[in-house]
């Protein structure tokens, strides 16, 4: 079993379009399939769901699609908070919120302190996020902390301050709607990961098409440069080696 999975949830709006249906009706549809997502994660015994709910590159979406978007942000973290608390999940949000509404950067903060002591599923949502920019948010930190000295870092000093710094990094990445590209997404995360590419539409992406996703993962060896005669002999080794 995967202990992490990420996933970008594309196709809400052919969905909807499909169904002669305004697009707003395939993001609502597409909460629905995020609850249900998660549920079947948690009872998997997934450690980790990272979500690519709105990229810094979807400010560029028409204005009343961007803001209906941040009506159902919004609608979410009010129906959803409590039953993720319920059930044990901690709730985390990565990304640069300052541009959003004030009363939705409240929400997010009550919602991730609320599940903070949680053990169970982490569950991750990326909110005006982009790989590169957490890259740089990285660096910057880093630089920082250490006073702007000019040292050589390294891969593990830069770590931490990566937004999933403290998770393990994805195993299974996947991507809905039938487009094959990581669209700036976990860019540094997702070195390793195995990646898993559907043309099934996010808001029909139900238990059955998370099960034949985490079937393919579960048939591929995963060597992390290592030969598959070293993984035979030491199956654990290469993964330790790549998580540090």
């Amino acid at each position: 079993m995967p202990r992490h999975v990420a996933i970008i949830m594309d196709g809400n709006g052919r969905w909807a379009k499909r169904r002669f249906l305004p697009r707003v009706a395939g993001h609502r549809k597409g909460v629905e399939v995020v609850r249900n997502v998660v549920q079947e994660c948690a009872e998997r015994g997934v450690e980790a769901l990272t979500l690519f709910a709105f990229s810094s590159e979807n400010w560029r979406r028409p204005a009343d699609e961007v803001s209906l978007l941040m009506q159902l942000f919004v609608s979410a973290l009010q129906q959803e908070v409590e039953r993720l608390h319920r059930n044990g999940i901690r709730f985390r949000v990565i990304g640069d919120i300052s541009r959003f509404e004030p009363a939705l950067v409240a929400l997010i903060d009550n919602a991730q302190q609320l599940t903070a002591g949680n053990q169970g599923l982490t569950l991750t949502v990326a909110a005006n996020y982009g790989g590169r920019w957490d890259i740089m948010q990285a660096v910057n930190r880093l630089r920082s902390a250490h006073g702007g000295d000019r040292e050589q870092w390294t891969e593990t000093q830069l770590l931490p301050y990566l937004s999933l710094g403290d998770l393990p990094e994805p195993d299974l990445f996947i991507r809905t709607g039938g487009e094959m590209r990581i669209s700036n997404f976990l860019l540094w995360q997702l070195a390793y990961t195995e990646l898993y590419f559907t043309d099934t539409l996010w808001p029909d992406f139900d238990a059955k098409a998370l099960a034949k996703a985490i079937a393919s993962y579960q048939q591929r060896e995963r060597r992390f440069g290592r030969t598959s005669e070293q993984v035979a002999v030491a199956p654990d080794a290469a993964s330790r080696t790549a998580r540090g």
